[in-house]
């Protein structure tokens, strides 16, 4: 349902109190016997809200007291590469990691500008190329979340969001530090880290922007004069776009070129909140606005590592819509080697399986989390790597990695190259393929589910589906695995000719989502998604008795 607030500039009396946040921050303690105050690693790291201590000093000191331990434990001996974004708890929970790193010895590069996730991921690999002593990165980011939210994220040395044989140890041991009162925990007082010899300032924008034209055409978009609209959301990208108008000579306008951690520019989401999620066609509202003025617009999340399009005949583009054309252009328009995959989750559009197919490029399909790419971006595998909520990041002109986590800065350059290139509307490009191969009908809803009932959801295996037959089509195949990489999905996917579902609980929710596609009609998605739910309303009834 949609909030009557949604699209809105965002009421003051909304705004978050910034004082009684941090004050929160530092005065809460969590119980760590009670579930939803513990460390909880998901796809993107641990994150949480001050006010309900599931983000405090105690947790982001426990999770870096354990990342100092694994990383002695697994030989990471280079420095640790920590960026921040915008949000009011990253610079608190900063200090707090730099008072554990610092009692610990390793040696930490930071940043006096606030410093996002792909500027993290490039900085590991770059160094990582040169020095045999490997360095690691974190993030301190709770992403597109609210502005009272927090998060932590631990990158290892290829560069990316660790694995989830990592983050279960991390989130283990954080979590019995805390339950032993962090006696475990080394840490110094931040005014002995302010004079530390193991926490260095570094530059993390000027290699990243200077390198751009490694990755995109910045020549052909300059030449191009292109009018550019960009849009932060408030972010820690605001500084890298002002280099990159300054080094590349662009016509870009940077809209809302401030840090507020409020976020009191915002336009509220479809739920009335205050989220920096730039592929939200209410949280965009703002800039969707000016397309008109623009030749081009782009927005970034807080941290930068998601990307939102905006064009003056297609509005906001729809995620998928805009990894389908990125896709096919840079398989069109890069010389790169042969045998190169594309790589996509499995809830993300078929769209671009057809593309693909139609280029002779192979798929590799995973679970849902950007972290299933990171190694195979490193070892220079997939050409391009894509999730449905936008995020995406892809190889140099060389064929040489990049980011081995989402870089939405890349993302945003790429559609004023392809505008460039092509001189076309993107979203005329998506229209000749759904004359080429169907038009997609694609959408996600939630559903209500007890905790019982996900858990049942999330052990679910295709012999517990009896049905044949989905929204009038023969079931094609019904998988509880990723056909990319054999890692378990969480949940299902079950595939039709024309149409799948994928069904998976969600991890901080009473729900659980089912994400849907059909390419006949608006009515044949709704017809998949009500059959989904029956049955799972089936498998709950068995598997409850």
């Amino acid at each position: 349902m949609i909030d009557k607030m949604a699209g809105k500039v965002a009421p003051k009396s909304m705004l978050e109190n910034i004082p009684l946040l941090v004050s929160s921050y530092f005065s809460f303690s969590p119980n760590p016997f009670i579930k939803e105050q513990r460390v909880v690693f998901g796809t993107s790291g641990h994150r949480g809200n001050a006010y309900k201590k599931s983000f405090n000093q105690d947790h982001v000191k426990a999770i870096t007291q354990a990342i100092c331990e694994h990383r002695k434990e697994e030989g990471v001996k280079g420095p640790l590469f920590l960026g921040i974004d915008t949000h009011a708890l990253s610079i608190p929970a900063q200090i707090s990691a730099l008072e554990v790193f610092d009692a610990n010895e390793v040696d930490v590069f930071i940043s006096k500008e606030f410093t996002p996730t792909p500027l993290v991921s490039f900085a590991i690999i770059e160094y990582n190329k040169t020095h045999t002593k490997k360095a690691d990165g974190v993030v301190i980011t709770p992403s597109h979340n609210p502005p009272g939210d927090g998060g932590y994220k631990y990158n290892p040395p290829n560069g990316g969001a660790a694995q989830s044989d990592v983050t279960s140890k991390i989130e283990k041991r954080a979590n019995a530090i805390l339950e032993d009162g962090l006696i475990a925990v080394k840490s110094s007082s931040y005014e002995d880290v302010l004079k530390s010899i193991f926490i260095q300032e570094y530059d993390f924008i000027t290699p990243y922007v200077n390198s751009l034209k490694d990755i995109v055409d910045m020549k052909l978009i300059r030449q191009a004069a292109l009018k550019i609209g960009v849009n932060p959301l408030g972010g820690a990208s605001i500084a890298i776009y002002k280099k990159i108008k300054e080094v590349y000579g662009l016509d870009m306008q940077i809209i809302d070129p401030y840090v507020d951690p409020t976020f009191s520019f915002m336009h509220l989401d479809h739920d009335g909140k205050i989220r920096m999620d730039c592929s939200s066609p209410y949280a965009m509202a703002g800039l969707i606005a000016l397309k008109d003025r623009f030749d081009i617009a782009f927005g970034n999340d807080a941290d930068s590592d998601r990307h939102g399009i905006v064009t003056p005949k297609g509005g906001l583009l729809n995620p998928n819509h805009y990894l389908s054309v990125a896709m096919w252009y840079l398989f069109k328009h890069r010389d790169w080697k042969r045998g190169l995959k594309v790589g996509k989750t499995l809830v993300s559009s078929s769209m671009i399986d057809r593309v693909a197919n139609s280029l002779g490029v192979e798929v590799y399909e995973v679970p849902v989390g950007f972290k299933w790419f990171s190694q195979g971006l490193f070892d220079e595998e997939l050409g391009f790597a894509a999730e449905e909520s936008a995020g995406a990041s892809f190889l140099k002109y060389d064929g040489g990695v990049w980011t081995t986590d989402k870089d939405g800065i890349i993302l945003n350059l790429l559609s004023a190259e392809i505008l460039a290139s092509q001189k076309r509307d993107l979203s005329d490009i998506y229209e000749d393929f759904e004359k080429e191969f169907g038009k997609s009908f694609y959408e996600r809803v939630d559903a209500v589910a007890t905790k019982e009932q996900k858990e049942i959801l999330k052990s679910i295996e295709p012999k517990d589906i009896k049905e044949s037959v989905l929204g009038g089509e023969k079931i094609e195949k019904i998988l509880s695995k990723a056909p990319g990489n054999g890692a378990n999905i969480g949940g299902l996917k079950i595939v039709t000719k024309n149409g799948w579902v994928a069904l998976r609980p969600s991890g901080t929710e009473d729900i659980y989502k089912i994400y849907a596609e059909s390419f006949i009609s608006n009515e044949h998605l709704k017809s998949l998604q009500k059959e989904a739910q029956e049955i799972v309303a089936e498998v709950f009834k068995k598997g409850l008795k």
